[in-house]
């Protein structure tokens, strides 16, 4: 049964309206109509319709509707990991190999639901609605994130490790995966996830998984210029950048959205900005904890025409889901990197976690500003509280003053997720107790495994 459709025609009302489109509108005291699970129409006071005629009416008076916001990079699973990484650098092959992947050899598939139910359950509650995932145990994930109510985009990641017949198989799987996977809502879309270029995957298998993607109209996310192991074979081989090498080989001739990409030069940003649909996903919190110095180019990526979008990494390298500060750290560090104040605005910083993300994902035409006949994805942020005060620009007071613990209500395909911070699906309260209990068993997995090697 469609969810939506229990209540079809729903009026919000009453709201300071950032829609995020292309004219960059904000309507003050505007109202916006949900039908059928799509925005049906939205306006300013002066024409609001009559509210005889909508199943359901919400005063949204001292709040902020906007566009749901779009995680463009995380791993849900790894909540398990939270707290476990500290002094550890994950951007490292060293940090990720003996934090993350040694404990992950003990991870199964009754795992995962518990871990993402409470990744959906946190990131609903802070207003994302889209995430884009990639990690193993793809179909958990997705069959998790399906009954959170999320969009999600699903990247069944690969990791090859120098074993050809081991990339074979996971293509394989990977390529079941999404051919199998995509729902009939459209909230879950599969795609291919190599976990990294050089380090664990070699040229020709992510050559070959960008021929199967283009193949079956998908896309392919991956972790890419995270360090300098990167670049070390290329550099070695052909006197190249991974990127510039892996552009030879065709691999940025489909959908490419790549995470962290720090260590980019000149060169990297013009493959970026010569492929028809590469995108980054910039993690600045992640990028900040990791230690390393170096800083995602945002501004000269944005100069050359490059698409990129905001995420939160796992939980491991970030430790939150808030979209919210993830808007307000890449602002900070990108003033920091160019030495000059602001050089994203508020407005810019919004629109990276919001269309930016759903054009990065291939969603744009769906998702990422409120625009009639686009899905009701969207959220309510209440801004009456302490904090918040009025200010010439209401961006500014999300990104620099705001906090998604701030938003009140959430609805993703018009079906209201979030009522009056209280998740409408299953209560928060069961959620996070079932994921107690998998993370108790897990980490006992984990040492029982260590003491028998």
């Amino acid at each position: 049964m469609n969810r939506a459709a229990r209540m079809t025609r729903e009026l919000l009302h009453s709201a300071t309206i950032m829609t995020v489109d292309p004219a960059d509108r904000i309507v003050e005291g505007g109202w916006l109509a949900i039908e059928d699970g799509r925005i049906a129409a939205l306006g300013s006071a002066s024409n609001q319709p009559a509210i005889g005629g909508f199943d359901r009416v919400t005063d949204l008076s001292g709040h902020l509707l906007m566009p749901g916001l779009v995680n463009a990079h995380t791993h849900s699973v790894m909540v398990l990991f939270r707290g476990h990484a500290e002094g550890h650098s994950l951007l490292t092959m060293d940090g990720w190999y003996n934090t993350i992947r040694e404990p992950e050899l003990a991870m199964v598939a009754e795992d995962v639901a518990p871990a993402v139910a409470l990744s959906c359950a946190e990131m609903a509650l802070s207003g994302t609605t889209t995430f884009c995932d990639q990690y193993f145990f793809a179909e958990e994930i997705a069959g998790a994130a399906g009954k959170a109510g999320l969009r999600a985009v699903v990247a069944y990641g690969i990791v090859q490790l120098g074993d050809e017949v081991r990339g074979a198989e996971e293509l394989a799987r990977a390529t079941a995966f999404v051919e199998g996977q995509r729902s009939a809502d459209g909230r879950i879309v599969p795609w291919f996830g190599p976990h990294a270029p050089y380090v664990d995957n070699t040229e020709a298998l992510l050559a070959e998984e960008v021929v199967v993607a283009n193949r079956l109209g998908c896309g392919v996310h991956l972790h890419m210029a995270c360090g300098p192991e990167d670049n070390e074979e290329t550099l070695a081989r052909y006197g190249t950048t991974a990127s510039v090498a892996l552009e030879k080989a065709g691999f940025f001739n489909g959908r490419i959205h790549a995470a962290h990409c720090l260590d980019l030069s000149d060169e990297d940003i013009a493959v970026f900005a010569r492929a028809e649909a590469a995108s980054i996903a910039h993690c600045a919190s992640a990028g900040l904890r990791s230690g390393r110095e170096a800083i995602c180019p945002v501004v000269p990526l944005r100069k050359a025409g490059v698409t990129v979008a905001l995420g939160t990494d796992n939980v491991a390298a970030n430790n939150a889901y808030d979209m919210v500060a993830e808007m307000r750290v890449a602002g900070l560090v990108a003033s920091h990197r160019e030495r000059q104040a602001q050089p994203i605005s508020s407005r810019e910083l919004v629109r990276m976690a919001t269309i930016d993300g759903a054009k990065a994902l291939g969603l744009d035409h769906e998702i990422g500003s409120l625009e009639v006949g686009k899905a009701a994805d969207l959220v309510a942020i209440d801004i009456s509280g302490p904090g918040y005060s009025p200010v010439p620009d209401v961006a500014t007071l999300l990104v620099y003053s705001g906090s998604g613990r701030d938003t009140r209500h959430v609805w993703v395909a018009g079906e209201r997720i979030v009522d009056d911070r209280k998740l409408t699906r299953r209560a928060f309260a069961d959620i996070r107790t079932d994921y107690a209990t998998a993370y108790e068993i897990f980490w006992r997995r984990v040492a029982a495994r260590r003491e028998a090697a």
